[in-house]
């Protein structure tokens, strides 16, 4: 772990800006091209984060947490706000402060620090985490069987408290009744209309009439809470459709095993009638009535598009294609809309209740990611797009989400996040898993991006991975006018409080200070504070969003203008000449960011499916920049005999006979056998006692892959293929052409060329600079 902190670019606080010094006025800042912003990975995991039992002193006016940058009065007991400079007095237990005597939270090193907050009833046990399984039954054996052993393998990772539910569906929806294992018992709904959340409760006796005169079928034993099921909550729902893994797992275990693919007969020519819709509906309405307020999730396993009922993506009949982006264009999609709106009201509801919609999504065709991603995104949902159940990208990263210790994600539920920051600064909005809370303040900018129009977020599901992108703006009254008055100083303090795996309630607060400057005397310093990768994976955020929330918005165009007013300002130049272009190392990368971000997965939407789509921009909202910064621009390294494996650059001048190459973008690893390596191992050299370092070089990416996997959700697709392979184009798709068909007579022999019509890098940096320079 001690490695990792010398090399770990966002420290313990967990912050990445895209500019690290900020200009005073807003005419400055936009001046600047690249927005102020600030990515915050909330509850990422660092050793040197301190816990305190005790929850934290609050401004009075402002109510921001008591911090290092805090001015303090020892002899007087009173700290001074850095935010609004309110004086505070210290409550009588923090007597014995004094300069050699300070509480965890003014250490100046700890900026970061974690306080674990007293439960409101001391009495009650901590509310356990909640997962409602809901599983699509439309799928062949094979498949089913996969997704079968899947599941059993979670229930048995849970920890034993966690409260298990379970709801199947196919044609209808079906809801097991798991406390009552004598017999099965099941509640089933039809899957064609709107089901709403109080027709829901009433059939399931969970309704106001059905709770006072107790549950349906009311047998003996149902308001007897069986042990492990904590007295909190209201009804006898959670003694009869949720329970304990530890009593419910052998009861699971014998209804999995007899469950059937759905037994409704599809007509030829058809899709299978599947209410994906109703079923998440139901399980929401289900969790509402049992669990509010607590953290719970839904986790959705489906293969294959909702044909029936709301959330419908597409007909039954199969000679209509699912939505492409050219429908979706051409506003061509009927049902795209309506199941939008559907979702959109579904995420409202979860969002009240605090509860999750995970995805775990599996079919050779689209399943309507594109649709539930407005409900998987706004609860902070996790989502996982593989080609089949018995793929290791499902399989490994199912298992990882209920994993404990050190190679789980982290899973924490119920948050929210507050931000406070100095005068003059406002808060845009956020892109990320999370939704507005509408809370108003002087904070709150004009204009909004993302989750706007507030200074607190609701966060209903949050990991170590999770990482928000919060957009600054300044208020238009110019602060430089008077000199002396002004803290050269400003502080943004990001304030989380989460409920952790075991239940309890966390609050994290981070407290970070940057300098103002005068950019209109010196610009140097700000670009001394620029930070690269933070703002090519910001703009990437930004150009996601505005293709999906502007109709006639054209990516490609906007990110080359905003780059090359970037280089007007920063580049060193003579006015009109080209050649005399010279931009400083702390911008040279950021032009290779953007050249690659034009010809990525999330501007060029033509190869893939609006699912696919869907997917790729959550994760790339969700990830810490260092793996967003991957998805943008893949990493290569290459393995050769004479050297130790080196990273390479991402062209084609790159591949060469002798050499493996290793390509991480992210969603998919590749590896890479150069002509000869390949016709080597072929022969099987690797296997002879004298060719030991050729086994090994065979051996050295593997080994680094597993290193990656091992880190990574969702667990990234592996590629293994040859030069001239037909897999090889996995790797070609992603490197720099430098090397086409139109220039092949120049490359040396034996190099790649790869087809394409798409400019080189050389190309794209030659027409930049001869527009940059442009008086």
């Amino acid at each position: 772990m001690s490695e990792m902190a010398n090399t770990d670019p966002e420290g313990i606080d967990g912050v990445r800006m895209t500019w690290n010094v900020w200009p005073r006025t807003k005419v400055e800042a936009s001046k600047c091209v690249i927005p102020l912003a600030a990515c915050i990975s909330p509850i990422r995991f660092h050793t040197d984060i301190p816990t305190l039992p005790y929850a934290p002193l609050r401004c009075k006016t402002c109510s921001a947490v008591l911090n290092p940058f805090s001015r303090v009065d020892f002899t007087a007991r009173i700290w001074i706000c850095p935010f609004c400079y309110q004086r505070n007095h210290f409550p009588p237990h923090y007597s014995a402060i004094s300069e050699t005597h300070l509480p965890g939270e003014l250490y100046p090193q700890y900026t970061t620090i974690q306080y674990s907050l007293p439960a409101p009833d001391a009495s009650l046990p901590l509310p356990p985490p909640v997962f409602v399984f809901v599983l699509d039954t439309c799928m062949i054996e094979e498949e089913m069987g996969y997704v079968k052993s899947a599941l059993k393998q979670a229930i048995g990772l849970l920890p034993e408290n966690a409260l298990v539910g379970f709801i199947s569906f196919g044609t209808q929806v079906q809801v097991h009744e798991l406390g009552f294992n004598e017999l099965s018992k099941v509640y089933v709904f039809r899957g064609s209309k709107e089901i709403s959340k109080d027709q829901v409760l009433d059939q399931l006796g969970l309704g106001t009439s059905g709770r006072r005169s107790g549950p349906v079928g009311g047998g003996a034993g149902y308001h007897n809470h069986p042990k492990g099921v904590p007295n909190g909550f209201p009804n006898s729902g959670v003694t009869r459709f949720l329970l304990p893994a530890s009593e419910c797992e052998c009861t699971l275990d014998n209804l999995l095993d007899e469950l059937q693919s759905d037994q409704w007969p599809v007509p030829p020519g058809n899709r299978s009638s599947r209410c994906t819709g109703v079923a998440v509906s139901i399980a929401a309405g289900l969790l509402g009535a049992c669990v509010a307020g607590t953290g719970a999730r839904i986790v959705a396993l489906v293969g294959g598009p909702c044909t029936e009922g709301p959330g419908a993506i597409v007909s039954k009949d199969l000679s209509e294609p699912v939505r492409s982006h050219k429908d979706l264009d051409k506003d061509a999609a009927p049902y795209f809309k309506k199941a939008i709106k559907f979702y959109d009201s579904l995420a409202k509801q979860l969002v009240s209740q605090g509860h999750v919609l995970d995805l775990f999504a599996s079919a050779l065709d689209q399943v309507g990611v594109a649709e539930m991603k407005v409900a998987i995104e706004k609860t902070g949902g996790l989502v996982v797009l593989a080609e089949s159940f018995g793929h290791s990208v499902f399989k490994d990263s199912f298992r990882r989400v209920f994993e404990q210790g050190e190679q789980s994600i982290g899973l924490c539920f119920n948050g929210t996040l507050e931000i406070n920051c100095s005068k003059d600064i406002k808060i845009q909005g956020v892109i990320g898993p999370c939704t507005s809370l509408e809370k108003k303040g002087p904070a709150v900018a004009d204009t909004s991006i993302g989750e706007g129009n507030t200074t607190a977020w609701k966060m209903c599901s949050l990991d170590r991975s999770t990482c928000l992108t919060v957009f600054f703006d300044l208020s238009s009254s110019d602060q430089s006018n008077t000199p002396g008055t002004v803290n050269p100083q400003l502080y943004l303090q990001f304030l989380t409080s989460f409920q952790n795996p075991q239940g309890q309630m966390m609050l994290r607060v981070t407290t970070i200070t940057r300098r103002w400057i005068d950019s209109s005397v010196s610009a140097e310093e700000l670009v001394q504070g620029f930070d690269q990768e933070t703002a090519a994976v910001v703009m990437a955020r930004k150009t996601s969003l505005k293709m999906e929330a502007e109709e006639s918005f054209d990516a490609t165009r906007w990110l080359d203008r905003g780059l090359i007013r970037l280089c007007s300002k920063f580049g060193d130049y003579r006015k009109d000449d080209p050649a005399s272009f010279t931009l400083n190392p702390c911008f040279s990368l950021f032009p290779q960011f953007m050249f690659n971000l034009r010809r990525s997965q999330f501007v060029q939407v033509f190869n893939n499916s609006p699912d696919e789509t869907a997917y790729f921009r959550m994760l790339l909202n969700r990830e810490n920049i260092t793996n967003a910064a991957l998805m943008i621009q893949p990493s290569l390294i290459a393995y050769s005999f004479n050297s130790l494996p080196q990273p390479a650059l991402l062209d084609v001048a790159s591949i060469a006979a002798d050499k493996i190459l290793l390509l991480d973008s992210y969603f998919s690893i590749v590896i890479f056998h150069g002509m000869t390596i390949a016709q080597w191992r072929n022969m099987g050299y690797q296997n002879q006692q004298e060719h030991q370092p050729f086994a090994q070089l065979l051996q050295a990416p593997h080994d680094d892959t597993q290193m990656i996997i091992r880190e990574r959700f969702p667990v990234p697709r592996l590629v293994v293929c040859d030069q001239h392979g037909s897999q090889a184009r996995f790797l070609l798709a992603k490197l720099n052409p430098s090397a086409t068909y139109n220039n092949a007579h120049e490359m040396a022999a034996g190099s790649d060329v790869i087809f394409t019509d798409d400019v080189s890098l050389q190309v794209f940096f030659e027409h930049l600079q001869r527009l940059a320079v442009q008086s």
